[in-house]
């Protein structure tokens, strides 16, 4: 992918539209899962604005990894938003491909084949930003982790560290989940709602300086 990725970018910078076409369809399912997760309703408007932009600036891109360039477009893009706005962000964003993350293998494997949708989307949230947006950049961008540090402004150890330490506390927040859960097929009560933990969104920080 990178290489056909590479040879559309050159077309496009050439004036081939359908090849600017493919770099939209290629980029934008990923580009919209990560500002949903950090603009949440309004993600589809801040990616027209990062559409807008990566148009205009294509001719000047002289190289490098392009999906950085353009997730670090529309992080930017994100956070001008979230500014003009004073919202925090959300972060409802199916967790997928975690298995890959994690140098812990049994924890990683959990992360990504037993937790679903829903409950992920409750997990993620609880995580602390810079782990939430580390394994947000890994997973759903697909950056690795000297990339992500680079859209980040981290380092890329530092980028590894959040993301192994994001999966660890979904596992572990699992496991609590199933030592929790109730025998239904006993006929066992549900189990009363915790409120002394209550869960926030985790809010997107800029870029270390």
């Amino acid at each position: 992918m990178t290489g056909e990725l590479s040879e559309a970018v050159a077309a496009a910078q050439s004036g081939d539209e359908e090849a600017f076409r493919f770099l939209y369809r290629t980029l934008q399912p990923g580009l919209l899962r990560y500002l949903t997760a950090l603009v949440g309703a309004d993600a589809e408007d801040v990616a027209s604005e990062t559409w807008l932009q990566i148009s205009r600036d294509l001719p000047s891109f002289t190289g490098g990894e392009f999906r950085a360039w353009t997730v670090t477009i529309a992080r930017n893009r994100a956070m001008d938003h979230l500014r003009r706005q004073r919202r925090r962000p959300s972060l409802p964003v199916p967790v997928q491909a975690l298995s890959d993350l994690a140098a812990d293998t049994d924890t990683a494997e959990r992360a990504g084949e037993t937790i679903g949708t829903e409950a992920a989307l409750a997990l993620i949230a609880t995580l602390p930003p810079r782990e939430a947006e580390a394994v947000l950049l890994r997973a759903v961008i697909g950056l690795d982790a000297e990339t992500a540090g680079r859209v980040l402004g981290r380092r890329a150890g530092a980028v590894r560290t959040a993301a192994h330490r994001g999966l660890r506390r979904l596992a572990a927040l699992m496991e609590r989940d199933d030592s929790e859960a109730p025998a239904a097929s006993e006929g066992a009560s549900p189990p009363r709602p915790r409120g002394d933990r209550p869960r926030q969104a985790p809010r997107a920080e800029p870029a270390d300086g």
